[in-house]
Protein backbone atom coordinates (compact mmCIF):
# COMPACT_ATOMS: atom_id res chain seq x y z
CA UNK A 1 0.00 0.00 0.00
CA UNK A 2 1.37 3.25 -0.70
CA UNK A 3 1.50 6.23 1.97
CA UNK A 4 0.45 9.78 1.03
CA UNK A 5 3.47 12.02 1.16
CA UNK A 6 3.60 14.78 3.19
CA UNK A 7 2.97 17.16 -0.07
CA UNK A 8 -0.14 15.25 -1.36
CA UNK A 9 -1.57 16.47 2.26
CA UNK A 10 -0.56 19.97 1.82
CA UNK A 11 1.66 20.25 4.30
CA UNK A 12 5.62 21.10 3.90
CA UNK A 13 8.61 20.32 6.45
CA UNK A 14 11.02 22.24 7.85
CA UNK A 15 14.92 21.86 6.93
CA UNK A 16 15.75 23.48 9.98
CA UNK A 17 14.09 21.40 13.00
CA UNK A 18 11.84 19.07 10.74
CA UNK A 19 8.49 20.19 12.06
CA UNK A 20 5.45 19.99 9.55
CA UNK A 21 3.37 23.08 8.84
CA UNK A 22 0.72 23.57 6.59
CA UNK A 23 1.92 26.54 3.62
CA UNK A 24 0.55 29.97 3.63
CA UNK A 25 0.00 29.38 -0.08
CA UNK A 26 1.97 27.23 -3.00
CA UNK A 27 4.26 30.29 -4.60
CA UNK A 28 4.76 31.79 -1.08
CA UNK A 29 5.41 28.83 1.92
CA UNK A 30 6.25 31.44 4.54
CA UNK A 31 8.35 30.38 7.53
CA UNK A 32 8.40 28.14 10.10
CA UNK A 33 6.03 28.62 12.94
CA UNK A 34 8.95 26.96 15.54
CA UNK A 35 12.07 28.36 14.28
CA UNK A 36 11.23 30.97 11.73
CA UNK A 37 13.19 28.92 8.64
CA UNK A 38 12.11 29.85 5.51
CA UNK A 39 10.04 26.46 4.25
CA UNK A 40 10.50 25.47 0.81
CA UNK A 41 9.05 22.67 -1.00
CA UNK A 42 12.12 20.99 -2.25
CA UNK A 43 15.45 23.19 -2.16
CA UNK A 44 16.50 25.03 -5.54
CA UNK A 45 18.50 22.92 -7.90
CA UNK A 46 19.77 20.64 -4.69
CA UNK A 47 20.60 17.44 -6.87
CA UNK A 48 23.24 20.37 -9.27
CA UNK A 49 24.45 21.48 -6.31
CA UNK A 50 25.65 18.39 -4.52
CA UNK A 51 27.12 16.87 -7.86
CA UNK A 52 28.92 20.21 -8.20
CA UNK A 53 30.09 20.04 -5.22
CA UNK A 54 30.94 16.46 -5.17
CA UNK A 55 32.51 16.63 -8.11
CA UNK A 56 35.07 18.81 -6.87
CA UNK A 57 35.78 16.89 -3.67
CA UNK A 58 36.58 13.53 -5.66
CA UNK A 59 38.98 15.88 -7.97
CA UNK A 60 40.76 16.90 -5.02
CA UNK A 61 40.78 13.81 -3.12
CA UNK A 62 43.84 12.42 -4.98
CA UNK A 63 46.11 15.40 -4.53
CA UNK A 64 45.07 15.05 -1.26
CA UNK A 65 46.51 11.65 -0.71
CA UNK A 66 49.37 11.77 -3.21
CA UNK A 67 50.62 15.21 -2.18
CA UNK A 68 52.62 15.57 1.71
CA UNK A 69 50.70 16.61 4.19
CA UNK A 70 53.85 17.20 6.76
CA UNK A 71 57.79 18.15 6.23
CA UNK A 72 60.21 16.84 8.99
CA UNK A 73 62.75 19.18 8.59
CA UNK A 74 66.29 18.12 11.05
CA UNK A 75 70.31 18.94 10.70
CA UNK A 76 71.04 16.19 8.61
CA UNK A 77 67.61 15.23 6.09
CA UNK A 78 64.26 16.30 5.76
CA UNK A 79 61.51 13.85 5.26
CA UNK A 80 58.00 14.54 3.19
CA UNK A 81 55.02 12.16 4.89
CA UNK A 82 51.87 11.70 2.46
CA UNK A 83 48.50 10.12 5.04
CA UNK A 84 49.16 6.85 3.57
CA UNK A 85 53.07 6.51 4.42
CA UNK A 86 52.02 8.16 7.98
CA UNK A 87 49.76 5.50 8.26
CA UNK A 88 52.34 2.71 7.01
CA UNK A 89 54.72 4.17 9.92
CA UNK A 90 52.83 4.02 12.33
CA UNK A 91 52.17 0.50 11.90
CA UNK A 92 55.42 -0.12 11.52
CA UNK A 93 56.33 1.35 15.20
CA UNK A 94 53.67 -0.79 16.53
CA UNK A 95 51.05 2.04 17.08
CA UNK A 96 48.53 0.07 14.86
CA UNK A 97 45.46 1.95 16.80
CA UNK A 98 46.72 5.11 15.84
CA UNK A 99 47.39 4.03 12.35
CA UNK A 100 43.82 2.36 12.35
CA UNK A 101 42.02 5.24 13.58
CA UNK A 102 44.24 7.54 10.52
CA UNK A 103 43.57 5.25 8.11
CA UNK A 104 39.63 5.29 9.00
CA UNK A 105 39.12 8.94 9.19
CA UNK A 106 41.45 10.33 6.65
CA UNK A 107 40.93 7.80 3.76
CA UNK A 108 38.33 5.33 4.39
CA UNK A 109 35.26 8.08 5.72
CA UNK A 110 36.16 10.97 2.46
CA UNK A 111 35.73 8.18 0.24
CA UNK A 112 33.00 6.26 1.57
CA UNK A 113 30.98 9.65 1.93
CA UNK A 114 31.65 10.30 -1.69
CA UNK A 115 30.81 6.97 -3.39
CA UNK A 116 27.50 7.06 -0.48
CA UNK A 117 26.28 10.56 -1.74
CA UNK A 118 26.74 9.39 -5.46
CA UNK A 119 24.87 6.45 -4.99
CA UNK A 120 21.93 8.59 -3.55
CA UNK A 121 22.00 11.27 -6.34
CA UNK A 122 22.23 8.64 -8.97
CA UNK A 123 19.16 6.85 -7.57
CA UNK A 124 17.11 10.05 -6.81
CA UNK A 125 17.97 11.09 -10.08
CA UNK A 126 16.72 7.80 -12.12
CA UNK A 127 13.79 7.86 -9.89
CA UNK A 128 14.22 4.67 -7.70
CA UNK A 129 11.18 4.15 -5.51
CA UNK A 130 13.08 1.12 -3.89
CA UNK A 131 15.37 1.44 -0.28
CA UNK A 132 13.51 4.65 1.05
CA UNK A 133 14.49 3.89 4.21
CA UNK A 134 17.81 2.72 3.78
CA UNK A 135 18.97 5.59 1.23
CA UNK A 136 17.66 7.85 4.06
CA UNK A 137 19.51 6.40 6.72
CA UNK A 138 22.65 6.10 4.57
CA UNK A 139 22.41 9.78 4.05
CA UNK A 140 21.73 11.11 7.40
CA UNK A 141 24.85 8.98 8.07
CA UNK A 142 27.21 10.71 5.86
CA UNK A 143 25.45 13.88 7.26
CA UNK A 144 26.74 13.45 10.61
CA UNK A 145 30.08 11.89 10.49
CA UNK A 146 30.92 14.76 7.88
CA UNK A 147 32.89 16.75 10.99
CA UNK A 148 34.72 13.97 12.04
CA UNK A 149 37.15 13.59 8.81
CA UNK A 150 38.78 16.57 10.26
CA UNK A 151 41.30 14.33 12.45
CA UNK A 152 44.02 14.50 10.02
CA UNK A 153 43.90 17.87 10.18
CA UNK A 154 44.29 18.26 13.95
CA UNK A 155 47.23 15.87 14.67
CA UNK A 156 48.88 18.13 11.86
CA UNK A 157 48.35 21.52 13.64
CA UNK A 158 49.01 19.76 16.79
CA UNK A 159 52.43 18.48 15.38
CA UNK A 160 53.53 21.65 13.74
CA UNK A 161 52.29 23.14 16.98
CA UNK A 162 54.11 21.52 19.30
CA UNK A 163 57.41 20.34 17.32
CA UNK A 164 59.26 23.71 16.74
CA UNK A 165 62.98 22.87 18.38
CA UNK A 166 65.09 25.01 14.78
CA UNK A 167 67.33 24.65 14.10
CA UNK A 168 67.56 20.75 15.46
CA UNK A 169 64.18 20.01 14.41
CA UNK A 170 60.97 21.09 12.99
CA UNK A 171 57.78 20.15 11.07
CA UNK A 172 55.93 22.37 8.62
CA UNK A 173 52.65 21.19 7.30
CA UNK A 174 52.59 20.32 3.54
CA UNK A 175 50.25 21.23 0.66
CA UNK A 176 48.47 17.73 0.59
CA UNK A 177 47.05 19.39 3.76
CA UNK A 178 45.07 21.95 1.86
CA UNK A 179 43.51 19.68 -0.56
CA UNK A 180 42.66 16.78 2.23
CA UNK A 181 40.87 19.78 4.29
CA UNK A 182 39.21 20.95 1.07
CA UNK A 183 37.77 17.54 0.35
CA UNK A 184 36.42 17.41 3.70
CA UNK A 185 34.76 21.11 3.75
CA UNK A 186 32.89 20.07 0.09
CA UNK A 187 31.61 16.69 0.97
CA UNK A 188 30.12 18.17 4.47
CA UNK A 189 28.72 21.21 1.52
CA UNK A 190 27.36 18.50 -0.58
CA UNK A 191 25.39 16.80 2.48
CA UNK A 192 24.12 20.02 3.46
CA UNK A 193 22.84 21.34 0.10
CA UNK A 194 20.94 18.08 -0.57
CA UNK A 195 17.70 17.51 -0.10
CA UNK A 196 16.69 14.57 1.52
CA UNK A 197 12.78 14.85 0.85
CA UNK A 198 13.76 14.12 -3.25
CA UNK A 199 14.56 10.33 -2.60
CA UNK A 200 11.05 9.88 -1.10
CA UNK A 201 9.59 11.93 -4.27
CA UNK A 202 10.01 8.98 -7.00
CA UNK A 203 7.43 7.07 -4.41
CA UNK A 204 4.81 8.81 -4.87
CA UNK A 205 5.15 10.74 -8.03
CA UNK A 206 2.24 9.81 -10.42
CA UNK A 207 0.24 7.58 -8.15
CA UNK A 208 -2.83 8.23 -7.00
CA UNK A 209 -3.25 7.77 -3.20
CA UNK A 210 -4.81 4.06 -2.15
CA UNK A 211 -8.23 3.51 -1.56
CA UNK A 212 -7.84 2.97 2.08
CA UNK A 213 -6.40 5.92 2.72
CA UNK A 214 -8.51 9.06 4.26
CA UNK A 215 -8.75 11.35 1.51
CA UNK A 216 -6.45 14.60 1.67
CA UNK A 217 -7.56 17.73 2.96
CA UNK A 218 -8.87 20.55 0.84
CA UNK A 219 -6.21 21.90 -1.38
CA UNK A 220 -4.11 19.47 -0.82
CA UNK A 221 -3.76 17.83 -4.47
CA UNK A 222 -3.22 21.13 -5.60
CA UNK A 223 0.16 21.59 -3.31
CA UNK A 224 1.33 18.04 -4.62
CA UNK A 225 0.65 18.76 -8.03
CA UNK A 226 2.54 21.85 -8.10
CA UNK A 227 5.25 20.54 -5.98
CA UNK A 228 5.32 17.78 -8.04
CA UNK A 229 5.43 20.27 -11.28
CA UNK A 230 8.38 22.39 -9.78
CA UNK A 231 10.38 18.89 -8.81
CA UNK A 232 10.20 18.30 -12.63
CA UNK A 233 11.34 21.56 -13.45
CA UNK A 234 14.23 21.02 -11.06
CA UNK A 235 15.71 17.52 -12.18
Amino acid sequence: MNALGAADAGLVSCTGCGLLSRPASVAHVGDCPRCGERLDWRRAHAVQRTWAFLIAAAILYVPANVLPVLTTNTLVSSQADTIMSGVIYLYETGSWPLALIVLVASVMIPLGKIAALAYVLVSVQRGSATSNRQRTRLYRIVEFIGRWSMLDVFVDTFVVALVQLAPLMSVEPGPGVVYFMAVVVLTMFAAQSFDSRLIWDAATMGKTPPKRCAPPPPGARRFGTALRRRGRDAA
